[in-house]
């Protein structure tokens, strides 16, 4: 792994891949690390011709901690943001947004396949608003646009953010394989070992409590993002599983419907997580929709309709 100046920031990085090969540029969720995206997925988007960049986002993981406001204040400032009532924020989804730009830059990646995974998915969609130059194609997984109409997470999943976190290593394993049990879904659920070893390996890595807090207001307090996602004309895949209790599935129908061309796909019983059971799939879908974009960007054509599966 490697680390970048970027915005302002350091952010930490790693790379899999031929080098000259087209870009995705992976973008990880709330209080996760670059290591959650599972390296067989990583693997196997290399294997389809992608060099496969994942990075730590600020405050998460090896990059850039972000100054505090004390704990309490931004245990106060969380519990109002997710009651909708007005904070300023620490910093917010355009700032991220900004940082993966920057990334992009100071690595010389011109173009990229943009993925973004829950809160990636809001950042990516930002990177499409605002940088399309530098989008070759979005994929948006379990993820939303922001309207304040949508529903949000089920009643345990709210209570379990609003949670504080453990300064104690060993309990944040134990509260980090709740959560996930609490979210993995019905269909696919996480095996234990398969659990146990992802949450040790990323508390061994880095434990950030106070960064977690300061990205769930980033995201509480980000704006909806329909009017801007409806100017979005880079080919777009929408994924998201019938049963995820964090982000229901009504917000990645959102994201798609507010898409020009996007295209939705459901996977039966996924919940929120990404499950090795479900990585061929998930391969197959974003290395298709990439190669897709790519020979749409040679030949000059745009998809001209959505669709859903």
């Amino acid at each position: 792994m490697s680390a970048v100046q970027a915005n302002g920031i350091t952010i930490e990085y790693e790379q899999i891949g031929p080098p000259d090969a087209p870009v995705i540029l992976l973008i990880m969720g709330l209080g996760m690390q670059l290591i959650a995206w599972p390296e067989s997925f990583c693997e196997g988007l290399a294997a389809r011709g992608f060099r496969v960049v994942r990075f730590d986002n600020r405050d998460a993981g090896l990059s850039t901690r972000m100054p505090s406001a004390g704990s309490l204040a931004t245990k106060v400032m969380m519990a109002r943001a997710l009651f909708g009532l007005r904070v300023k924020p620490p910093y917010t989804l355009d700032d991220m947004a900004r940082d993966t730009v920057g990334l992009m830059d100071a690595l010389g990646i011109g173009q990229a396949h943009v993925v973004g995974a829950s809160m990636g998915g809001m950042i990516a969609q930002i990177v499409a608003i605002e940088h399309p130059e530098r989008v070759k194609s979005l994929t948006s997984i379990m993820s939303t646009s922001g309207d304040r109409a949508l529903p949000g997470p089920k009643g345990k999943v709210r209570r379990a953010l609003l949670r504080p976190r453990p300064r104690d290593k060993a309990m944040a394993v134990r509260r980090y394989m709740e959560m996930f049990r609490l979210i993995g879904g019905a269909g696919y659920p996480p095996t234990e070992d398969e659990l146990r070893a992802r949450v040790e390996r990323a508390v061994r890595r880095s434990y950030r409590p106070d960064g977690f807090g300061r990205q769930l207001i980033a995201i509480q307090t980000a704006p909806s993002r329909v009017l801007k996602l409806r100017g979005v004309r880079a080919p777009t895949l929408v994924l998201h599983g019938s049963h995820d209790p964090l982000v229901p599935l009504a917000g990645g129908e959102d994201t798609a419907a507010n898409i020009f061309g996007a295209r939705l796909r459901i996977v039966p019983g996924m919940g929120h997580f990404l499950p090795e059971a479900l990585i061929p799939l998930l391969v197959d879908e974003i290395a298709g929709h990439c190669l897709g974009a790519e020979d749409e960007a040679r030949s000059g054509v745009r998809r001209a309709a959505g669709g859903s599966l």
